[in-house]
């Protein structure tokens, strides 16, 4: 569905895998294994759109309030889909950024993280943005103290974005969240300032290419105004 009128950046927010699971009877685990195994489909079909940012709300600050088993789950699903994404990335010329804090991720999935993104770098195809162990407020906080640390002045918004994680990686231009919830749990909180927003009732793990296309036809209906 290339054509006029494409978001330069879309973020998703895919949420309901733990209440898919329960509607079918299955253990939780298996609401976000089936969950992460959506991102490589959503990641193949932008790809060739001309959509140039994809990014996930991968894990949040705030989930590690949840049970240590879940947690531990959803740290191995990362480094599985983060192996997969490795051929992925190669083959598809695509690039990976991480988005969030180092601490307290286990160093050794960390490091492989990174070194996936590093790998990456030199891709020129769309750009895929982890967001893991990402708050929006977090990252807000943590670049004020980039810039305190730096002994920056300029408090403007066009020179505090410099400061973000990945500043390279543009406003979204559309978010979509899956589940029915209606709001944004602290995701990409700079970026999202005028972004268009799309609530699906579909929870995650039931998303379907044909889900991927509409998102597009639906923000190419939109006219955005920023202010003006």
């Amino acid at each position: 569905m290339a054509g006029e009128n494409l978001p330069r950046h879309i973020g998703f927010i895919p949420d309901g895998n733990r209440r898919w699971a329960r509607a079918r009877g299955l253990p939780t685990l298996e609401g976000h294994r089936r969950g992460y195994g959506r991102f490589e489909e959503i990641v193949e079909f932008f790809a060739p759109t001309g959509v140039e940012f994809l990014s996930f709300f991968t894990f949040s600050t705030e989930n590690w309030q949840r049970s240590p088993e879940e947690v531990s789950y959803l740290m191995k699903l990362v480094a599985e889909m983060a192996e997969k994404m490795h051929k992925q990335l190669r083959k598809k010329n695509l690039r990976l950024v991480i988005m969030g804090r180092a601490e307290p991720v286990e160093p050794k999935l960390w490091q492989k993280l990174q070194q996936i993104e590093q790998d990456s770098v030199t891709n020129t195809g769309m750009t895929v943005c982890l967001c893991f162990n990402y708050g929006g407020q977090a990252e807000i906080a943590d670049a004020a103290k980039k810039m305190v640390a730096t002994g920056e002045q300029d408090f403007s918004p066009e020179n505090f974005r410099r400061y973000l994680y990945h500043p390279e990686v543009p406003d979204c231009d559309l978010i979509v969240r899956t589940s029915g919830e209606s709001r944004l749990s602290g995701f990409q909180l700079w970026r999202a300032a005028y972004s268009e927003l799309l609530f699906l009732e579909k929870n995650f793990p039931d998303i379907t290419i044909e889900d991927c296309a509409a998102i597009l036809g639906e923000y190419q209906k939109r006219n955005r105004r920023f202010g003006k």
